[in-house]
């Protein structure tokens, strides 16, 4: 009986449907489900599109007997699909894995009793539908990604580096960025932007799977308590080794679907890689002390290079690298040209539950102009900085 039931209440609403989406991999905190695009729920809330039977609290809803008005009404809004004979539904994450008889208002916590660093499941999470190539980055691609703000003569403000977040007080990017040599004296570190997309528009914007506007919020700009950079590092040196920095934000930041942070290397086997012949992703704006390439957020894969093909090359310039560097990419016209300098160099990795972003490295420094062919461009190994990190970050 419910069988039918079911079957006439969903062709009802889907009568006018005739686009099969496409089907892609979500890893979420918990499982994997297939998912077919970002989607705006009635409610006007950011959602995944998924089968109906892999949203367990919607699901649970239509099978409660009798169906209530509101229900059902919800539920007509909420279609967004029909594949393959199966029912698409504008899922929200916290539906996933409840039913309606165990749905709970509490949440995770974003950090660990253990250490204040996020750990896989509560960072670095998969958000949109992964595209390979191309250049463009989706709306909440990246959403640990931020903008480094100087003040300058006069009061005037912009921004000249990247870096990523990775806790609600911190912000990893390069020493360079906060007291590097090529930095011009009348300029002050004061800030850090983050949830920004395109940097022209405000708020940014684009069309979900059903053509609907998703919108994010506006960016936050979040003033920076405090710089530290790491303590052997020295402006002057030719190779820039101990090329990273901690950034201690003014005030805690909220966690959203555009703010989230990235994971460290926290994994022994992660701390020691070296990553040659891995493709990672470097993004960003293009943002250096000297230019700005981009107003929208841009990404490139980059293979890990071996650090003695890395060496041969820089031994040109008469730069000795370190185990504590990584080297990545050398293909014309890409690489870091399309991140920003502090900005990272962002690896994939999985366990046994989550799938997660990790940060590999920080931009340090390469080639001018960037992106020439048979340069790698030369990252901070971050798994080589992890226990400096960890006892350096507060409360």
């Amino acid at each position: 009986m419910f069988k039918i039931e079911y079957i006439c209440f969903i062709c009802g609403i889907l009568a006018n449907l005739s686009a099969v989406l496409g089907q892609f991999y979500f890893p979420n905190e918990a499982t994997q489900v297939p998912n077919y695009g970002r989607c705006i729920t009635p409610n006007r809330e950011r959602a995944l599109c998924i089968h109906l039977e892999d949203c367990k609290y919607l699901y649970g809803v239509l099978t409660t007997s009798p169906l209530r008005d509101t229900d059902r009404l919800y539920l007509s809004r909420s279609q967004c699909g029909y594949t393959n004979g199966k029912v698409l539904i504008c899922c929200l994450d916290r539906y996933r894995d409840t039913s309606p008889t165990t749905m709970q208002q509490s949440v995770q916590p974003n950090i660990t009793n253990s250490n204040l660093l996020p750990l896989p499941g509560q960072c670095g999470n998969l958000l949109s539908n992964r595209i390979y190539g191309g250049v463009r980055t989706k709306i909440d691609e990246f959403p640990w990604m931020a903008l480094i703000e100087y003040t300058k003569t006069a009061g005037k403000k912009g921004h000249h580096c990247g870096g990523s977040l990775i806790s609600t007080r911190y912000v990893v990017t390069a020493s360079h960025c906060v007291n590097g040599k090529a930095l011009p004296a009348d300029w002050r570190l004061t800030g850090v932007r983050l949830g920004e997309w395109d940097t022209a528009t405000d708020p940014d914007c684009e069309l979900d799977v059903r053509g609907m506007k998703d919108c994010a919020p506006a960016h936050l700009d979040v003033p920076v308590e405090r710089t530290i950079p790491h303590p052997s590092y020295i402006p002057s040196s030719k190779n820039q080794v101990n090329d990273i920095a901690l950034l201690r934000l003014g005030n805690q930041v909220e966690y959203t679907d555009f703010v989230r942070p990235i994971c460290l290397p926290l994994d022994a086997n992660l701390r020691s890689a070296t990553f040659d012949g891995i493709t990672m992703d470097v993004a960003g704006w293009g943002k250096t002390e000297e230019m700005s390439s981009s107003n929208l957020k841009l990404k490139a894969a980059v293979e890990g290079t071996r650090m003695d093909d890395c060496q041969a090359v820089y031994n040109r310039q008469d730069i000795m690298l370190e185990d504590t560097q990584m080297c990545a990419g050398g293909k014309e016209g890409i690489d870091s040209c399309r991140g920003d300098s502090g900005g990272p160099l962002i690896g994939l990795d999985t366990n046994k539950v989550n799938t997660y972003y990790f940060l590999a490295g920080v931009v340090s420094f390469g080639p001018t102009p960037c992106g020439l062919a048979g340069w790698p461009g030369v990252y901070t190994l971050v798994g080589k900085y992890v226990d400096w990190i960890q006892n350096t970050i507060e409360p």
